[in-house]
């Protein structure tokens, strides 16, 4: 048999309950920027090739945006890769982007149209270059590439710019010693299989989606990239001093490594807007790129790596304010 509550109790609990309402207010207020409304409009966010990286994390980081701030409607573009990206946002002809730094600095480096309003919002991820051949190919390293039909990406990729700053270290013309092919991601894996071209170059986030159908067959292998090409590459100019070596793990492409690491070359990616894009939006931005890493890294692997205490070094770029305020906003 149930029991009337006394009045006190039921007082208390009414005042338990304004309390509660009092405290999940100021959390939202410290948790949201300033505790005001989101930010609303359109903004145009440049992505990548289909079935790269770039695309699907755009599209993922859309959605979370879309979540955090329901007025706000985000148009994707569809592009080369980074040197297109770096041009787009500089331009303004998009408002965020994602960009490999070598390109950044390229850009910079070039004065192009409207370098200096080019600013960064988050380190993001590190691309690693992949350079892939069929399985039963005789290409051992790259000086072997010489005279062999190579995709080097697209025109204003950044795999372009790093594919030929690899063939120069290498101590060829990209345009004289082998046969250039403008394939992607997209399209670089099927010529492959098809014998179109000997080898291609691809890089990106690990694993790479667009290259998983191939990798469960086993169906290529990767070309080590060695300490000998680094060490030339940093030679060849400013913009160089951001490939590190590094190693695709073992566990990238399992059918195809077999337990076993391949040297390679790395570099940063870089989540980047203009010094005139609204710094309350750009907050908002940094935000839900910083709080949807487990969320986006579920389906996007570089995704994971994403990190408050790395995000903030976004050179070559300096941080555009409304990421500043962010950061300083998450400090202890």
């Amino acid at each position: 048999m149930s029991k009337e509550f006394p009045r006190f109790s039921r007082r208390r609990a009414l005042q338990a309950a304004a309390v509660g309402v009092v405290a999940l207010g100021l959390l939202l207020w410290w948790l949201l920027p300033l505790g005001e409304k989101p930010p609303s409009g359109t903004i145009v966010f440049s992505t990548g090739t289909p079935r790269g990286v770039y695309q699907e994390y755009g599209e993922r980081l859309r959605n979370e945006m879309g979540t955090d701030m329901p007025g706000l409607k985000v148009k994707l573009l569809n592009s080369a890769g980074s040197q297109e990206n770096v041009e787009r946002v500089a331009t303004g002809r998009a408002d965020f982007t994602i960009a490999a730094a070598d390109a950044v600095a390229a850009y910079e480096l070039r004065h192009g149209v409207g370098a200096g309003r080019l600013r960064g919002v988050a380190r993001l991820y590190d691309d690693y270059v992949h350079l892939i051949v069929p399985r039963g190919s005789d290409i051992r390293n790259v000086a072997d590439l010489r005279h062999k039909r190579v995709a080097t990406g697209l025109p204003d990729s950044g795999v372009r710019l790093i594919a030929e700053r690899v063939l120069r270290a290498a101590g060829m013309d990209p345009q004289k010693d082998v046969t250039a092919e403008a394939d992607g991601i997209d399209t670089g894996p099927a010529r492959l299989q098809q014998g179109k071209i000997d080898a291609f170059f691809w890089s990106g986030g690990l694993p790479t989606k667009g290259l998983a159908a191939l990798a469960k067959d086993g169906a290529f292998r990767f070309v080590p990239i060695g300490d000998d090409i680094i060490t030339r590459l940093h030679g060849q100019g400013e913009e160089s001093r951001y490939y590190r070596a590094t190693n695709i793990p073992e566990s990238a492409y399992p059918a195809v490594q077999q337990g076993l690491p391949v040297p390679t070359i790395a570099v940063s990616n870089v989540l980047m807007t203009r010094t005139d894009v609204d710094p309350r939006l750009t907050e908002w931005v940094t935000r839900t790129v910083i709080n949807s890493r487990d969320g986006i890294g579920r389906h996007v692997h570089s995704a994971q790596l994403v990190d408050l205490r790395t995000a903030i070094y976004t050179d070559p770029l300096p941080l555009q304010e409304g990421a500043r305020r962010y950061y300083r906003s998450m400090k202890p």
